[in-house]
């Protein structure tokens, strides 16, 4: 469980004023996803992780073409989150479902790496419009299905991380750690106290929280073919376009563990969220 940050009172106490405007100026809201029942999640459950997916019959178990069956992440209520969904993009209604090649049918032979755009067809996003008729549809065999846990949610503001396009955006080019390493908001005090602290951090929406870098210029790096130079400001560029549609903590309550304590993220252009084109979203992840 996680508590929540102020995070102007934390900007007002450690950043000059004027920093501190710009900075907040940025939060986005983001909805955290909270195992349900230990008191720290607002109205019923939103959704879950594990167990076994609701799929309508017309819709096939995501599969790696020539390495096997993705495994199923979590499933979200649209209908179900709070109001401010709307405000984020997110459908209004219907069911987003996650799945992932997580190394299980293929003792991890194969791996999903951003760099290496061939291997996104190995992390899949699957939207059932509201009305669909769906049914739980039993774990392929060669895969064991993660612990089902019930999640429910709560509004949070979210910040950017460390390096973020955003910050480039608004600071300009005196950002950059190069120009000058002790910026305000790179200093040790206020880093920590915007820390989200201990996870797991399951979300939708807001910025994401690296576990490396920003996840941002790792898909876009796929999104360009995966061999831009990570200095080319064509990169910077194609990183500012993409927006965190959902990650997905290692969590031992779901027996979930991405690597080394990882996390899993998916991320998608403003222009496909609005049409529900979630096919479209790219996935990366890192771990300690």
């Amino acid at each position: 469980m996680t508590s929540q940050i102020d995070l102007a009172a934390a900007a007002r106490e450690h950043l000059p004023a004027g920093v501190a405007d710009t900075w907040l100026s940025l939060l986005r809201p983001g909805i955290r996803l909270i195992i349900d029942g230990d008191g720290d999640g607002n109205g019923p459950a939103v959704g879950y992780l594990g167990g076994e997916p609701e799929l309508p019959d017309d819709v096939a178990w995501p599969v790696w073409e020539g390495h096997g069956p993705l495994s199923f992440i979590a499933s979200v209520d649209c209908a179900a989150l709070p109001l401010v969904a709307s405000e984020m993009g997110l459908p209004v209604d219907g069911r987003l479902l996650f799945f992932y090649f997580d190394g299980q049918y293929d003792d991890g032979d194969a791996m999903v790496f951003a760099s290496d755009p061939e291997s996104q067809a190995g992390a899949r996003v699957v939207y059932v419009p509201a009305g669909e008729a769906s049914a739980r549809r039993a774990t392929p065999e060669g895969i064991e299905p993660y612990k089902r846990i019930r999640l429910a949610s709560r509004a949070v503001p979210t910040a950017p991380s460390y390096d973020h396009p955003v910050l480039h955006d608004a600071f300009g080019t005196g950002f950059s750690q190069a120009a000058e390493p002790e910026h305000p908001l790179r200093r040790q005090e206020f880093c920590s106290a915007i820390s989200c602290g201990e996870g797991p951090l399951h979300q939708l929406g807001g910025y994401a929280s690296p576990v490396q870098g920003d996840v941002e210029y790792e898909v876009a790096q796929a999104a360009l073919g995966g061999s831009v130079d990570w200095q080319d400001p064509a990169l910077a560029s194609e990183a500012s376009r993409w927006l965190l549609l959902a990650q997905f903590d290692s969590d031992d309550n779901a027996n979930m563990m991405w690597g080394d304590v990882g996390m899993l993220y998916w991320l998608i252009r403003p222009d496909d969220l609005a049409a529900r084109r979630f096919d479209r979203a790219m996935f990366t992840w890192q771990c300690c």
